[in-house]
């Protein structure tokens, strides 16, 4: 439930401050941040909307702020990221982590009332500025979020020639595919490109002879009847343990040659990963 915010000023400009400080020692108003009080306690929407109180007018949310609220928030969130013209100074607030942009502001998107850099702005800034392996998840995610399209993503990437790791957000649209469904599948993915090897197809659905969609694929290869999976934590219940028993089972009886990959292979031996799938493509 959304509480309503005053700032100290518009109290103080209707009750004293007297009455303002009786009626925060008996727990009628909490302070929320410096100069913004609220009638009980606040939640994460309600801190984020009294930080937008204490902004400079023109303040946008931004990068994995903006991502997370639009829907592709695939990336840790340090901090709330906010987005200002060059020529507005930049607040000193903990916990904000302020950006001068570098291109004109487009117009914000409003997301549940609080402004925020438009989707395709917003991915394009991350997949300059993240890491490789980061990046093309937050495009896999924004494509899927369906507010942008290849397209959108492209042009966006035109508009920031020149920039700083521009030339990373151009080598990697062309490989966003919105069919990804997590984070990892997107860096497996990227980790088997980079490796030198065709670029896989995401979820792909192996059909029962009756030719109804049975099984799903995180990635792989149809005409080679490879199949690529990132073995997360959601594979280690039981029951879930028992259904992939079957469903390897199956899928090895259609031809099917499938390898299971772990964090620690995606993050700390992905050339293991490339070779494995390699010697299986190329036998």
């Amino acid at each position: 439930m959304s509480r309503t915010l005053w700032q100290g000023s518009a109290l103080i400009g209707a009750m004293s401050r007297k009455v303002v400080r009786h009626r925060v020692e008996r727990g009628e108003l909490l302070r929320i941040r410096r100069g913004v009080y609220a009638d009980g306690p606040a939640d994460e929407e309600d801190q984020l909307r009294a930080l937008f109180l204490q902004l400079p007018a023109e303040s946008v949310l931004a990068r994995q702020s903006a991502a997370r609220r639009q829907g592709f928030g695939v990336l840790r969130e340090d901090a709330v990221h906010i987005q200002l013209p060059q020529t507005v100074a930049r607040p000193r607030l903990p916990g904000v982590a302020v950006h001068h942009a570098v291109l004109p502001l487009p117009e914000p998107v409003m997301v549940d009332g609080i402004p925020c850099v438009p989707p395709a702005r917003c991915a394009v800034d991350l997949a300059r500025t993240v890491r490789r392996i980061d990046a093309l998840p937050v495009l896999d995610a924004a494509l899927r979020t369906g507010l942008v399209t290849p397209d959108h993503l492209l042009a966006e990437v035109g508009r920031h020639r020149g920039l700083r790791g521009v030339c990373q957000a151009r080598q990697l649209v062309p490989y966003a595919d919105g069919r990804a469904e997590c984070r990892q599948e997107s860096q497996l993915r990227l980790v088997l490109v980079d490796g030198g090897l065709p670029v896989p197809e995401p979820q792909i659905w192996v059909p029962d002879e009756a030719g109804v969609p049975l099984y799903r694929l995180d990635l792989g290869y149809r005409k080679r009847r490879v199949g690529i999976e990132y073995d997360g934590v959601s594979h280690l219940d039981r029951d879930r343990l028992r259904h992939d028993r079957a469903r390897m089972n199956w899928l090895a009886a259609q031809g099917w040659a499938v390898r299971y990959f772990t964090d620690r292979d995606l993050y700390r031996r992905p050339g293991h990963v490339v070779q494995t799938v390699a010697a299986l493509l190329c036998p």
